[in-house]
């Protein structure tokens, strides 16, 4: 029920740099002096989606209990979380505002518009046949959603003013894990061996990419694949008898991570007036699932919804017979 999100990006910013950190949620987010960031505005899946999915009809929807079991009011909003995710806190930690929004939510505002929004999809990724299985949106669905953005935008205060909202807003970019744990090891790995597959996925996500920049994004940063292998349920599928981190996932992440962050080194050598920043979360978690105790957790092997081994999506509903008590002893829980 809960997301992995025990860590969080910091950023700070200036005219033409950007700097991800991190770190737990204790800190402030500094800007320097003339730093600005209007809108966060957000790509990817299931991670950052904020309920963009509520309306489809696929089982990849977390718009019903106990979702959203620690969010204001306990309210189920289709955020894959039993309070805030990712999205919201670093909108908050940037002092942008408390909750980042779906782009479909019905109850968005014009004034929504002007400090940004999530095109994120649970259950996408970069391969188009991700996305296709659930019937989710793909990245080119939300890529076109953004286009719609954009022309509200210059609607409603024109296109100087809107150019400068997008070139200074943060970009953020969340895909990847189900492309590797739904999409390859299921389908395509009787087509690809997994390194032409991460080949495959890069050089979507650069195409991407470039699409961004081209429509007015200059700092967007990218996020890698977490340690795949240790989530609840691959361990469950996929980890053995004593449910270990399977380690044919963790080491697919890796090399996609590898080719993800060259590729960002060229995009960056490529389009200097761009800044592409490598998010590598893969590193932060893994350490903090090997040594929970460490960063003041007690269970990483579990997640927080029913018996913890491989509740998710549809798995994680009213009936299940409990959920964790205290969300903050888990890693894969967070109450914020």
């Amino acid at each position: 029920m809960c997301i992995l999100s025990s860590l969080i990006i910091y950023i700070l910013v200036s005219y033409d740099v950007m700097y991800p950190y991190l770190c737990s949620t204790g800190a402030l987010v500094k800007l320097p002096e003339n730093g600005t960031i209007p809108a966060v505005i957000v790509f990817g899946d299931s991670i950052v989606d904020a309920g963009n999915n509520n309306n489809l009809v696929t089982v990849a929807k977390s718009n019903y209990p106990p979702y959203g079991r620690d969010f204001s009011g306990g309210i189920p909003t289709g955020r894959f979380s039993n309070g805030k995710i990712p999205s919201d806190i670093i909108a908050e930690l940037l002092g942008i505002k408390k909750l980042l929004p779906a782009y479909l939510d019905p109850t968005l505002q014009p004034s929504d518009l002007l400090t940004g929004v999530s095109f994120a999809s649970g259950a996408s990724g970069y391969d188009p046949l991700t996305s296709k299985i659930p019937s989710v949106f793909s990245l080119s669905d939300q890529l076109e959603m953004f286009k719609e953005y954009i022309g509200k935008l210059k609607a409603m205060v024109g296109e100087e003013r809107t150019n400068t909202i997008l070139s200074k807003s943060l970009f953020l970019v969340v895909h990847s894990s189900n492309d590797i744990t739904s999409t390859y090891f299921t389908v395509r790995k009787e087509q690809y061996d997994f390194a032409s597959y991460a080949d495959i996925l890069v050089t979507l996500a650069s195409s991407f990419l470039k699409e961004l920049y081209g429509l007015g994004a200059r700092r967007i940063a990218v996020f890698g694949a977490p340690p795949l292998g240790c989530l609840p349920s691959q361990r469950s599928l996929a980890g053995g008898i004593q449910r270990e981190c399977a380690e044919n996932l963790n080491e697919a992440a890796k090399l996609f991570n590898t080719q993800l962050s060259s590729e960002l080194d060229s995009l960056n050598t490529n389009f200097p007036l761009a800044k592409f920043v490598y998010v590598d979360i893969y590193n932060p978690l893994l350490d903090i699932i090997q040594n929970p105790q460490k960063s003041g957790f007690e269970v990483a092997n579990k997640g927080c919804c029913g018996t913890g081994t491989i509740e998710s999506v549809l798995l994680c509903n009213r009936f299940n017979p409990f959920t964790c008590k205290d969300v903050t002893k888990g890693v894969n829980c967070r109450k914020r």
